[in-house]
C-alpha cells in the first residue's frame, strides 16, 4: 500500500510529499466550501496477472552430533542455492530467511532420549518467471532430496502502475457519479473537488499448487503452479464544493 500527499496552497504553489500509503489533495483556499460540500467514496477495481512468485526453500537435517549436522546442512544448503541459481533465480533474489540449531529428543519411551541435533537453513527465492516455478521446485527437490523443505507460496504484481492507474480512473468516475447524483437530488451545482484521499490495496490470489517430492513423483510430472489473478483496488474519499 502506498501514499502520496499533494497540497495546493493559495491556488498557486504546489507541494508534493511521498509517504505510505495514501494520496491526499486539499485546496486550502476553499475551506468554507469543503465544509459545506458533498463528500463521497468511490472505488475502482481491476484484475491483473501476478508477475512474481516468492517461496521459501530450506534444508533440515538431524544428525547424532552438532558438528555433523552443521556440516551436512551446509553442504545441502550450498546445493540448494546452486540449484536455484542454475534454474534461473537471480542471486539478488535469494536471501537467507532462517537458520537454527537445536537438540531433538525422542519421547516414545518412558525416559527422554536425545535423538540428535537438528539444523535448519531456509532461504526465500523470488521467481520472476512464474511459468518456470514448477521446474524450479522440482529441481530443488531433486537436488536436495528427502531433506528439502518448501513452503510459503506468495504471488505479487510488481509492475502494477498501469493497473493502479486504471483502478484510480474507475474510482474517480464512481465518486464523481455519486456526487453528481447527490447534487442533482439536492438541487445544487457540483463544483470542483477540494479534498481527495486515496488508498490502494491488492487482494492476493489463491494459488493452486501441488509439490510431490517422493522419489517416484519428482521428475515424472512437473509440479503445477497457477498464479491466477490478483485484484488491485483504489478507494477515493472525495469532497466536492457545491454552489
Amino acid at each position: 500500500m502506498r501514499r502520496l500527499a499533494i497540497g495546493f496552497l493559495a491556488g498557486t504553489a504546489i507541494l508534493i510529499a511521498a509517504c505510505t500509503p495514501s494520496v491526499t489533495v486539499e485546496n486550502s483556499g476553499a475551506e468554507g466550501a469543503a465544509a459545506s460540500g458533498i463528500a463521497v467514496s468511490g472505488r475502482g477495481e481491476v484484475l491483473g496477472t501476478p508477475d512474481t512468485l516468492q517461496m521459501s526453500f530450506g534444508v533440515s537435517v538431524l544428525r547424532p552430533t552438532v558438528k555433523q549436522a552443521v556440516a551436512d546442512a551446509a553442504t545441502l544448503a550450498d546445493q540448494l542455492i546452486s540449484t536455484l541459481a542454475s534454474s534461473g533465480v537471480a542471486g539478488d533474489d535469494i536471501q537467507t530467511a532462517n537458520y537454527a540449531i537445536y537438540p531433538e529428543y525422542d519421547y516414545s519411551q518412558e525416559q527422554r532420549k536425545l535423538a540428535g541435533y537438528r539444523v535448519g537453513n531456509t532461504v526465500t527465492a523470488k521467481i520472476r518467471d512464474i511459468d518456470s516455478a514448477g521446474s524450479v521446485i522440482d529441481a530443488a527437490a531433486s537436488g536436495v532430496g528427502d531433506e528439502i523443505q518448501v513452503s510459503g507460496v506468495s504471488f505479487s504484481i510488481e509492475d502494477d502502475e498501469e493497473l493502479i492507474s486504471a483502478a484510480r480512473d474507475a474510482a474517480w468516475e464512481d465518486a464523481r457519479s455519486k456526487a453528481q447524483q447527490l447534487a442533482d437530488l439536492a438541487g445544487l451545482t457540483l463544483g470542483e473537488a477540494v479534498m481527495i484521499s486515496e488508498s490502494v490495496t491488492g487482494t492476493p490470489p489463491q494459488p493452486l499448487y501441488r509439490a510431490a517430492f517422493d522419489e517416484m513423483a519428482v521428475g515424472a510430472v512437473e509440479t503445477p503452479i497457477e498464479a491466477g489473478q490478483q485484484q488491485v483496488a483504489v478507494t477515493l474519499q472525495v469532497r466536492f464544493a457545491t454552489n
